[in-house]
């Protein structure tokens, strides 16, 4: 990340709503944002493939489901935030990865400039793409402050995202078993 251009940019947007940004309370802003970008847009820089390429034999292929991962992204619209839960599920094909690198997962796409649709597809890609599973499924449960605090200001409006790969898909039964295992 080029820290000297997000400070630049921070300084002409605090200009731009008329504010003095030789105030005392906003001297630091522009370097404590540029700080704070490098950690929310950290996944920019990081590869799934990572989390994803130690994995280790299985010998039952049933499904892994990790629930409820909290995560964070930013709109990619508006740059606000939405956050919410991911649930992550798979079928293994004889391999299965460490269970904190499906949340790593889930991280690396989270922090990214984002949509909650594509941040949804591009986990089960990953999953699908690195871990060669019989089928991959990812739900996103998130609250948009772009929907909360502007527009048309709905607090506590949910938008649920699902994609299915592999054997999850059109298996009905699969995915009924998916949804079950995460509302318990």
């Amino acid at each position: 990340m080029d820290k000297e251009k997000i400070e630049q940019g921070i300084r002409l947007i605090l200009e731009g709503i008329g504010e003095n940004i030789e105030r005392e309370g906003l001297l630091d802003t522009p370097e404590r944002v540029s700080r704070m970008y490098e950690e929310i847009y950290g996944g920019l820089t990081e590869d799934a493939k990572v989390h994803l390429s130690r994995t280790f034999r299985a010998e039952k292929n049933e499904m892994v489901v990790e629930r409820d991962i909290t995560f964070y992204s930013m709109c990619e619209h508006h740059l606000m935030p939405f956050y919410g839960k991911a649930h992550v599920a798979y079928l293994p094909d004889g391999r299965v990865v460490g269970l904190s690198k499906l949340a790593r997962t889930v991280e690396v796409y989270a922090k990214r400039p984002q949509i909650q649709e594509q941040l949804t597809a591009q986990i089960a890609d990953a999953l699908m793409e690195y871990l060669e599973p019989r089928g991959a499924m990812v739900m996103i449960e998130a609250e948009h402050m772009c929907m909360t605090m502007r527009g048309v200001k709905k607090p506590g409006s949910t938008t649920v995202t699902v994609a299915s790969r592999g054997a999850f898909e059109g298996n009905e039964s699969l995915q009924n078993m998916f949804f079950q295992m995460i509302k318990v």
